[in-house]
Formats: C-alpha cells, structure tokens, sequence
C-alpha cells in the first residue's frame, strides 16, 4: 500500500531524515518508533504533503505522491491524525467529524459516521457538544474520529499517546487495532513503545534521523538495545 523509499528530508541547511524507506501492507499497523527529536513527526508531515523532500520517492498503492499536494493525498486515501490532535475546539464534536469528510459524498459520510460512533460510543453520546468540554482523551478520540470521516485507506497517526494518563493512552491505541477490522492501514508514529508494541503488526525503530531497527513486536521486545533504551529493559 504505502512504500517510501531513500526519504531524505530537512529544513534549511538541516537534514533530518538520512535516507528512510519502509513499507506498510494493506491491512497492517506498522509503528516507527523513536525518542523525541528523532524525526517521526517530520516523517508524518512529509507523508502528508505539508513538507517537501530533498530526494527520495513516497508511492501509495505504487502510484509516486510526492508531488501531490495534501488534499490530493487525502483524496487518494490517505487520513491524518496530526499530534496533539488539533481539532476544532469551539465547534461541535459533529460539525468537527463532518469537517473531516469535506471531500465525501453524503453517503459515505452517513456511512463514516456510524464507523466513527462504533470505534467511540462516547462521542455519539457528545455529539451535540463544543469540542473544547471534552476531556483530552476524548479530544484524541475525536481527532482519531474525524480523520477516518475521510474513510481512508491509509491512516498516518502522530503521537497519539502524547499527554494522555495510562489508562487513556491503552484505549486509544486499542481502537487503532481494530482499524484492521474497517480495512484501514495504519502508520502510527510513537514515543511509547511499550504500548504501541502490543497492538502493531511491525515496527521500525528511528535515532536520529536513521531507521536502525526493524521487527516484528516480538523480535524487538527481545532485543537487547530496544529493551534498554524503549522497554524499561
């Protein structure tokens, strides 16, 4: 579904991404994994089109991207969940889903809406309230929400455990796994590895700009440096 192939990528004189390739299969969570500052949310932001790469190739179902704009993209099948969510605060949870279906016919956007309200009861429940009264995980929920209202294919997800409790952060990510089951794709970028290994089918491991690591959750949570410096090891 989604192949990158020799991504680099920076800002001014900065590189921050050396050369990144990695794949995403139809109906597969593939994490990349990573500390804060090594690249992920650059990643995400070139995927979607908001930044351009130096050199490299980004193909969806084998078609080049790279070149597309963000809306092109998104018309293509692809959604974002960008970090921290971003959502419209003053805005009502449905008026913010509908939004994410501005390139939808009606009725798929009926269609999307009962996906969205099946994956999270809570927000059919709030539907009618401003954004900003829900609490932070609902907030990531509706995020999560109004991306698939796009009724993508392929779901690009930044961070989505960022400022989350415990509690919250193992919701989310298990609704993120059952997006299989709607014939979503996933590439979830992510800081809390522990988590995000127990639901994703692979995972890429990035320092630094570097893709380092690559694995099954089973081979990296056996790997002596991964289990040091992400698992508590």
């Amino acid at each position: 579904m989604l192949r990158v192939e020799n991504l680099h990528i920076g800002y001014g004189q900065i590189e921050i991404l050396h050369g990144v390739s990695l794949d995403v299969k139809e109906n597969e969570i593939v994490a990349v994994l990573g500390a804060n500052g090594a690249g992920k949310s650059t990643l995400i932001k070139t995927l979607i089109g908001w930044l351009k790469p130096r050199s490299g190739e980004i193909y969806l179902n084998e078609e080049p991207i790279q070149q597309l704009p963000p809306w092109q993209r998104i018309a293509k099948g692809i959604g974002l969940v960008p970090e921290t969510g971003r959502i419209f605060r003053d805005l009502s949870v449905e008026d913010n889903l509908r939004l994410g279906a501005y390139l939808q016919s009606e009725a798929i956007i009926k269609e999307q809406f009962q996906v969205v309200y099946e994956l999270f009861p809570i927000l059919a429940e709030r539907r009618k309230q401003t954004a900003k009264t829900l609490s932070g995980g609902e907030q990531q929920m509706l995020a999560i929400g109004r991306a698939m209202m796009s009724n993508p294919r392929l779901l690009l997800v930044d961070e989505v455990s960022m400022g989350l409790m415990p509690i919250l952060v193992k919701r989310v990510l298990q609704v993120i796994g059952e997006l299989r089951n709607h014939q979503v794709s996933v590439l979830l970028v992510e800081q809390n590895a522990y988590e995000a290994l127990k639901i994703v089918d692979r995972a890429y491991i990035l320092e630094n700009g570097h893709l380092v690591l690559q694995g099954t959750p089973q081979e990296l949570q056996e790997n002596p440096k991964v289990k040091a410096a992400y698992l508590g090891g």
